[in-house]
């Protein structure tokens, strides 16, 4: 990170000539994302009238991005930058050393709170952050804001059917509690009244320890689950190993922090239906 001002330097020659809108060469503006869920958002508003360019290639983990002169020369150009800060320290830095006239940091509309940044997986906060985004779209090019409002428009209902969807779904439960394979979904179950369980905390990457493994294995019991969620981008080892030796189901979870091969004729719709139906399934919901 410490070097980020050299990377910006090796970025300029790839700027030259370029000057904000049309930065595609096509003419029209730029929008600049550093993951899916932004991506997604930034796509629906923008429709024909804007270019989007996401930094979080397809089936990498987001956390890990590390930033190459290009995707520092295309977020420096950008016309509007959508990002989450404290996600992604390397977009954060990237961000710190330009000067920006359009950006939006999901975090604030979102309502992001304490360490868990995965404020998508409540369709209601996605929805606070497309209207900043539009607001800051129609603002870089306000030639086109009439359309940057309908397309909102568009989403917001989407987002709203799929919040309904959501609220009906998981009304009535057997179980409400489910077991994760890292703390991704901690917005959604604020949202739909699930109380979340995960089995390596907030790094999918981390190892769990025998007494927590313990204490899930008690909780599995104790409360009737019969399914242990792994998820797409990260190792189902301990997942699976759970399920297996509690003689349960593993099934899929998808945070949504990016597509993979599985899941790249999907998007964000449809990807959290399917977690509306594995939960309604995993909880007995009727």
């Amino acid at each position: 990170m410490k070097r980020l001002p050299l990377v910006l330097a090796l970025a300029l020659p790839l700027l030259a000539g370029c000057g904000g809108t049309g930065s595609a060469g096509d003419g029209r503006p730029t929008v600049v994302t550093s993951f899916y869920p932004l991506q997604y958002v930034a796509q629906r508003i923008a429709g024909r009238h804007a270019d989007v360019v996401n930094l979080t290639q397809p089936g990498k983990e987001p956390h890990d991005l590390e930033m190459t002169v290009r995707q520092t020369a295309e977020l420096v150009d950008a016309d509007v930058v959508v990002y989450e800060r404290g996600f992604q320290a390397a977009v954060d830095e990237a961000v710190d050393q330009s000067s920006l006239q359009h950006v939006v940091d999901a975090s604030g509309p979102a309502r992001v709170t304490g360490a868990d940044p995965h404020f998508w997986l409540d369709p209601t906060r996605l929805d606070a952050v497309a209207t900043a985004v539009e607001k800051e779209l129609a603002r870089a090019d306000p030639a086109h804001a009439p359309a940057y409002r309908r397309n909102l428009a568009a989403l917001h209902r989407d987002l709203t059917a799929l919040d309904r969807a959501f609220r009906r779904g998981l009304a009535s439960c057997r179980v409400d509690t489910i077991v994760v394979s890292h703390d991704a979904f901690g917005y959604l179950g604020r949202r739909y009244g699930l109380h979340v369980v995960s089995i390596s905390g907030l790094s999918p990457d981390a190892e769990p320890s025998p007494t927590h493994l313990r204490d899930l294995q008690d909780l599995v019991r104790r409360e009737g689950i019969t399914t242990v969620f792994s998820e797409q981008l990260a190792s189902p080892k301990f997942a699976d190993s759970l399920a297996h030796d509690l003689g349960i189901r593993a099934a899929v979870l998808d945070p949504l922090e990016g597509l993979s091969d599985r899941t790249a004729g999907q998007d964000y719709l449809s990807l959290m239906r399917a977690n509306l139906a594995a939960l309604e399934k995993a909880d007995q919901c009727s």
